[in-house]
């Protein structure tokens, strides 16, 4: 019993030495301009070894990644983490966001239509807040300040196109990846648990703020490039929200690419066994895509 034990705590120790090698110390983004403790931002730094094609003069992309959990909590080991370490692994510097939710208790209780609670616009000013937080330590994770991109998977999707859409020019990031994502707040397709996660119960059924926060209705001309990914089996999120972000795209002439497998289902994020052979793909088709997008990006100065 004994040696089962002390065989255990090896192993524990080994698992926690191995995490601290891949990732740096969490950061709170909001330290000394506001009380956000909760909003932390977890670096993984490049690995310099890997794939030179992410690199000049040792400068790589960076990109930050939202972890879906319809704007209630979050899929931080599948969709964060996990995606974390293989970015980590090809080269590019990768920052996983807990931005803010409603969390589990305005899930069970409603309170928020009695309480403000988290709600929109709170976890679109922590990805702001981020990709503010990023450029400045810049040269501190190696990071070239014009490839700072950001991936997000289901609601974190939504989190990251409404970045590419709604943000200013400064705090815009470069490229952006919504892996199945949410994309509308107002047609059938909706995904009703995340509209109620980020408009909270009182706002909810606001016509205004639905359309207002339905993405396929906002594609600006001048959006960054886009790689856009979803399933047709999705049992969670309707795969038509990603066909209308598809057609909004075309429509306004944004340099895209639209995978849609038929096979995979939802929340694989960067896993090895979750979804489907099939869906897998994504990872490398995107790696081919970020190689050629980022030669179109202004170089660093």
């Amino acid at each position: 019993m004994k040696k089962s034990r002390h065989i255990f705590a090896i192993v524990f120790v080994s698992v926690l030495i191995g995490v601290n090698v891949t990732a740096s110390a969490q950061v709170n983004i909001w330290e000394g301009i506001s009380c956000q403790k909760k909003v932390v931002l977890m670096p993984y730094p490049a690995n310099s070894s890997s794939d030179v094609q992410f690199s000049t003069s040792g400068i790589r992309p960076a990109i930050i990644i939202c972890p879906g959990g319809s704007y209630f909590w979050h899929d931080m080991e599948t969709e964060g983490y996990e995606v974390a370490r293989w970015l980590q692994q090809q080269g590019i510097a990768a920052f996983v966001l807990r931005y803010r939710t409603a969390y589990v208790p305005a899930f069970i209780t409603h309170y928020r239509y009695v309480f403000r609670g988290n709600r929109y616009p709170d976890a679109q000013e922590d990805l702001r807040q981020a990709i503010c937080y990023v450029k400045s330590h810049a040269g501190s994770y190696g990071v070239d300040t014009c490839k700072i991109g950001v991936m997000g998977f289901s609601a974190g999707g939504h989190l990251a196109m409404y970045a590419a859409e709604f943000f200013t020019s400064s705090d815009r990031p470069a490229f952006v990846a919504p892996i199945y994502p949410v994309v509308t707040m107002s047609a059938p397709c909706v995904h009703k648990r995340s509209r109620r996660g980020l408009l909270g119960e009182s706002k909810k059924r606001n016509q205004t703020l639905r359309d207002s926060l339905s993405l396929e209705k906002h594609v600006p001309y001048d959006c960054p490039p886009v790689f856009l990914v979803n399933c047709k089996d999705d049992p969670v999120v309707d795969f038509q929200n990603s066909v209308l972000l598809d057609s909004a795209l075309t429509a306004n002439k944004v340099p895209h690419v639209y995978y849609q497998y038929q096979t995979g289902g939802h929340g694989f994020g960067a896993s090895d066994q979750k979804g489907t052979a099939e869906c897998r793909q994504w990872k490398n088709a995107f790696l081919e895509w970020l190689s050629t997008t980022l030669l179109a990006l202004i170089p660093n100065e």
